[in-house]
């Protein structure tokens, strides 16, 4: 759903939004989206598909200005799903008729292989700072000796947003490119990162009785950020996969909006704030909040807490009232911004080497305090990596008290020397984790003692190895704080593929001591499960016959059902193909030829170094090695290869499209027990790539490669011998 919708029916007026009257057409299709009707797509004209395109753009251009700009939607999730669908069909059904700037085309272009470069045509340039009420005076005192004046003027006070400064170049109303601030000079070519951005419209708003005029060319700075929540939630996924997480809200905007691949920025909740533009033709005007009114009629997202004050008394009452609504707003601020709102005057002030005379960033005070760190201790997360946490002496930043703050990892703890016993400043910003910011040296006594991260898992005892600059926990298989996320893997559909064994009831069982490591899955009883909340005989029954079902696996899913870290699905094809069984892993004494296995395991093409020791790493610690045997003796089979034993043995096969008479699933499995591997990417290692019904861009790829592409028919006579 795209809109949390309330209402089904709109009026010809509606109600001023930011002092802006929004004027919809009088009988216009808007009225009446719940009945209205549309001509079969296969029977309209050309004609009569773009009249009806142009409109639908136009309609839903409406819509989402008042959904993402004005946080004021005016149809419902169904009417506007109806709309978007509508549009789809007809460029589905004309191709030739799809536009740069339709809404359908936010969901992210081909990966860029580089970032190109934009020229700005004015400076974007930094701004000074005030980190003081007296600082900020003297800013205000200072404009007034240059213009010879002691008069009193206005300036715009605008929230100072964290994130990514940016510029959007408008011609004729449509979105052309968008570019970093880079050096302020030139700046990376982000425009189709840009482009998936929902409230960056793709098209300036032009419609109702009071038209925005529409200039021949309009430069809009603004800055990309990511809300609070969305940060929470990136963070959440990437702890999940065992990523590095993002120090904060600015820094996963970047991150987000540099990615070479614009489907990865567009499953990013990235949202923008504009305050000012660069060069425009065809408009003019002769005030600050003229222009950023302007911007607001023409469907840009600009901050609703921006404000005129008349002196610089005022500007400094509203810092403190922003500052006040730092921790409620949803994105993070460090400050506010104060600009001269008569632009004449701009001028007449001008511009140093690498800021102008008329701005003012005045930041707000840091969030920080000094506090003693009286340990370090370490949990572990649920993909095993292991995380630093500095024990402090209790401290109130920004109105919280803290006696935790995260290191992060042993890099981040020996970049900053912190030691047991140090005395620190820890940050807190907005309501992000606080973070240990600086060791404070002159206050050492020679005392502290440094810190080293433990060999073993203080969870269960396991070797702990150290990919990148985590560490992690080599008890995958048995460690109790993997323990949920181990579960969930090797029972998912693509593992060991074990119905109705869902997160809940995994939870369920955990926390009743049914199951405590993945082998107990195959000692579960009948008797004990119906004893729970919410199980009856049938689900009981249910999930004993999908257990039972689940012990006879390909090799490949069984390995890559072990969550040996880099050893996804196609990796488990490597190790199947040139291993032929468990046994070269399970052998006694493995973990003294650490270095021959390794050895061994990188001449196999395309196993790196550190997914070598991963794999070492995992059947040399005992207990995995133990839950191994446990999962043999409950009677799960462990399958071996042998050269030739099936008509598709050593192929790597990639599927791509719509199948008619296989699951993509189904596919995939069909080929793993005919001794072949099935490829999740396109690469120069795939041997056949099976094109279904309207294949995507890994048929492209494929073509580009010189891969050999085969029908799904053709597939399944191989299949059939």
């Amino acid at each position: 759903m795209h809109h949390p919708g309330q209402i089904d029916e709109l009026t010809d007026v509606l109600p001023c939004v930011n002092n802006i009257p929004i004027i919809l057409p009088i009988n216009t299709p808007h009225n009446t989206p719940m009945t209205r009707t549309w001509k079969d797509v296969e029977r309209l004209t050309v004609k009569e598909a773009l009249k009806e395109a142009e409109e639908l753009r136009e309609e839903i251009n409406f819509h989402n200005y008042r959904y993402y700009t004005l946080d004021s939607p005016v149809i419902s999730d169904a009417g506007f799903d109806r709309l978007m669908l509508r549009l789809e069909e007809i460029e589905e059904r004309f191709p030739g008729l799809v536009t740069p700037d339709s809404p359908t085309q936010r969901v992210g272009a081909k990966p860029l292989p580089e970032f190109g470069t934009i020229k700005h045509t004015l400076p974007m340039l930094s701004l000074d700072n005030a980190f003081s009420e007296e600082e900020a005076r003297e800013f205000d005192r200072r404009i007034k000796r240059f213009l010879k004046t002691a008069q009193e003027f206005e300036y715009v006070a605008e929230p100072k947003i964290d994130g990514l400064a940016v510029e959007l170049v408008y011609e004729n109303g449509a979105f052309k490119s968008g570019s970093t601030r880079g050096d302020g000079y030139t700046g990376e070519d982000i425009t189709q990162n840009l482009r998936t951005v929902k409230s960056v419209p793709l098209r300036l708003l032009s419609r109702g009785k009071e038209k925005a005029i529409i200039p021949r060319r309009l430069e809009v700075r603004g800055e990309v950020y990511l809300p609070k929540e969305g940060f929470r939630k990136i963070n959440a996924e990437r702890e999940k996969k065992g990523e590095p997480l993002f120090s904060n809200p600015r820094n996963a905007a970047a991150g987000s909006l540099r990615q070479l691949d614009p489907r990865i920025t567009a499953s990013r909740p990235l949202d923008i704030f504009c305050y000012g533009v660069g060069r425009v033709d065809g408009i003019q005007f002769s005030t600050h909040m003229e222009m950023l009114e302007y911007l607001k009629k023409a469907g840009i997202k600009v901050n609703p807490l921006i404000d005129v004050v008349d002196t610089i008394e005022g500007a400094i009452k509203y810092h403190k009232k922003i500052e006040g609504l730092r921790e409620k707003l949803g994105y993070k601020l460090d400050g506010v911004v104060l600009k001269v709102n008569n632009l004449a005057l701009q001028e007449k002030l001008g511009m140093r080497t690498r800021n102008p005379k008329w701005a003012l960033a005045f930041k707000f005070e840091p969030e920080q305090e000094t506090t003693v760190v009286k340990g370090i201790e370490v949990g572990v997360g649920r993909t095993g990596a292991l995380t630093p946490v500095a024990l402090l002496e209790p401290v109130t930043v920004g109105g919280v008290t803290i006696e935790r703050a995260t290191l992060h990892n042993q890099d981040d703890i020996d970049r900053k020397d912190v030691r047991i016993g140090d005395t620190v400043i820890v940050e807190r910003a907005g309501d992000v984790i606080p973070e240990v910011f600086c060791v404070v040296k002159d206050r050492r006594r020679g005392t502290e003692k440094p810190f080293t991260m433990p060999a073993v898992c203080p969870e269960c005892g396991s070797k702990v190895e150290k990919t990148g600059a985590i560490h992690f926990c080599t008890g995958g298989l048995s460690c109790p704080a993997q323990l949920m996320e181990t579960i969930s893997h090797f029972s998912s559909r693509r593992a060991m593929d074990i119905e109705g064994l869902g997160e809940k009831h995994v939870e369920q069982f955990v926390k009743d001591g049914l199951i405590k490591d993945v082998a107990d899955i195959y000692y579960l009883k009948k008797d004990d499960i119906v004893k729970l909340e919410r199980w009856a005989e049938k689900s009981a029954d249910n999930l004993i016959e999908s257990i039972e079902k689940s012990k006879t696996p390909t090799l490949e899913r069984l390995i890559y059902s072990l969550g040996i870290r880099g050893v996804g699905e196609h990796m488990a094809g490597v190790l199947a193909r040139e291993f032929k069984s468990l046994s070269p892993f399970m052998k006694p004494g493995m973990e003294a030829n650490m270095e021959a296995k390794e050895e061994e395991l990188m001449a196999v093409h395309g196993i790196g170094p550190e997914t070598a020791r991963s794999i070492v790493d995992f059947f040399s610690e005992p207990q995995n090695v133990k839950v191994i045997e446990k999962l043999r003796k409950a009677g799960v089979g462990f399958p071996g290869k042998k050269a030739g034993q099936g008509v598709l043995d050593g192929k790597t096969f990639l599927f791509t499209g719509a199948l008619r008479t296989f699951s993509r699933e189904e596919a995939k499995r069909l080929v793993e027990e005919k001794g072949g591997i099935a490829a999740p990417a396109v690469s120069k290692n795939v041997d056949y790539v099976v094109a279904g019904e309207s294949p995507g861009s890994k048929y492209d790829k494929a073509k580009a490669l010189g891969l050999k592409i085969i029908s799904e028919e053709e597939f399944r006579k191989m299949v059939q011998g």
